[in-house]
């Protein structure tokens, strides 16, 4: 079986985790701190944080922010439950919007029916990798400025509508030249098993605001927020006769470990190796599917964007859902694993019983219905890409011939 996306765990990543181990500081300490940084150098932004997870540290930024009851949150439909859930959490209205036809990003103009006087943020999701259009985002933020109304002093200062990026899938990608994580003024990475770089779990929230922020004090400020509220962590509290701290408010626990960290330095160091190898996966499906009338590549590099390479979303022409899962059912039959990314969110019961509607949002589950996932990840050879590509063409043969 050629398996969907297994983490690239060899030597490198085992030795730096044993040498971790044998260092005896295996949660937050010198390794995350390095990671931050290393993090920020390479995305180009303000000043990152990591945390346990991507849905932890978007949500402690939401309510960092100030994001509550009353207030309003626009994400696309199409997407994973994690961005409706954080939304969710804090007491928040969620705000879903349709997707564009020709990607699967969130359609500008069904963002700009949803602005209210109440919208807070706006939620993009980056999804696949491919970067949504910032530059129209903003220009759409702008030109609400006039109703927008903040309820903290945070929110005034910034004076509009908050871009925070859910860029769980596109570490590495590009728009305008700029990377992800330096695109928004809040963007958050997920660095889970299947993501392009994986610390096992975990994540990253990349700061951007403008530079009448302070972005010393916001690093220091949600490091406080992300454990329990505490003024000292860990590798401070070891310094001689600094045990004391105090805990400042009522925080959360979502700190990174340095076990993660030195898997996620060794990722980072040798990640343009796997995005190379990831575009030409991409290059190799494109040239098996061109002669295909049925099969619908996605876009990966145009003017603005430049896709991190993290799913191939193959849709087929003209079928219908349960079609499409019958093409699955005979790809699996000849032991090859894909997927579908993703269901959008009122499919699921709990979305539905909130009053959420498939039917509101025709393009997404249209785009649904077609869209099966194709195995990218750097150990996959060029014999598995072919034994992949003719796996589906036997399957839509078999099940559309």
């Amino acid at each position: 079986m050629i398996p969907f996306s297994p983490p690239r765990i060899d030597q490198k990543i085992i030795d730096a985790v044993v040498e971790t181990l044998h260092s005896g500081w295996i949660s937050t300490g010198p390794r995350t701190k390095l990671f931050e940084k290393k993090i920020t150098e390479y995305c180009g932004c303000k000043t990152t944080v990591a945390v346990s997870a991507w849905t932890t540290g978007m949500e402690v930024f939401l309510r960092w922010w100030g994001i509550g009851p009353g207030d309003e949150v626009i994400i696309p439909v199409y997407t994973y439950c994690a961005s409706a859930n954080v939304v969710l959490h804090t007491g928040a209205k969620l705000i879903m919007v349709d997707i564009n036809q020709d990607d699967f990003n969130i359609s500008i103009e069904k963002i700009r029916a949803e602005i209210t006087p109440n919208t807070k943020v706006i939620m993009p999701v980056d999804i696949a990798g491919l970067p949504c259009d910032y530059k129209q985002i903003y220009e759409l933020i702008d030109e609400f400025k006039p109703i927008f109304t903040p309820s903290n002093d945070k929110q005034a200062l910034l004076g509009r509508i908050l871009l925070a990026a859910d860029a769980a899938h596109s570490f590495g990608a590009l728009f305008n030249g700029v990377r992800a994580g330096a695109q928004a003024d809040v963007s958050c990475f997920s660095f889970h098993a299947v993501k392009n770089l994986s610390t096992a779990e975990g994540g990253a929230v990349c700061f951007n605001l403008p530079d009448s922020f302070n972005h010393d004090e916001i690093y220091k400020e949600f490091c406080i927020k992300i454990l329990h509220g505490q003024s000292k962590d860990a590798l401070a509290k070891m310094q001689k006769g600094a045990w004391r701290y105090d805990v400042l408010e009522a925080g959360y626990k979502c700190n990174m470990t340095d076990i993660q960290a030195a898997i996620g330095l060794i990722e980072l160091e040798r990640y343009q190796e796997n995005m190379d190898r990831r575009a030409e996966i991409f290059r190799q499906y494109y040239e098996g599917f061109k002669s295909e009338v049925w099969a619908i590549c996605p876009i990966s590099v145009d003017d603005s964007r430049h896709t991190s390479y993290h799913l191939f979303q193959l849709c087929i022409a003209n079928v219908t859902e349960a079609q499409r899962d019958a093409i699955m059912h005979e790809i699996f039959e000849q032991d090859v694993s894909v997927n579908v990314h993703f269901q959008p969110l009122p499919l699921f019961t709990v979305y539905k019983k909130l009053g959420y509607s498939i039917e509101n949002y025709p393009v997404a589950y249209a785009k649904y219905a077609s869209e099966i996932s194709l195995p990218v990840y750097f150990q996959l050879s060029d014999s598995n890409v072919q034994t992949i590509i003719s796996a589906v063409k036997i399957a839509y043969n078999k099940v559309m011939g």
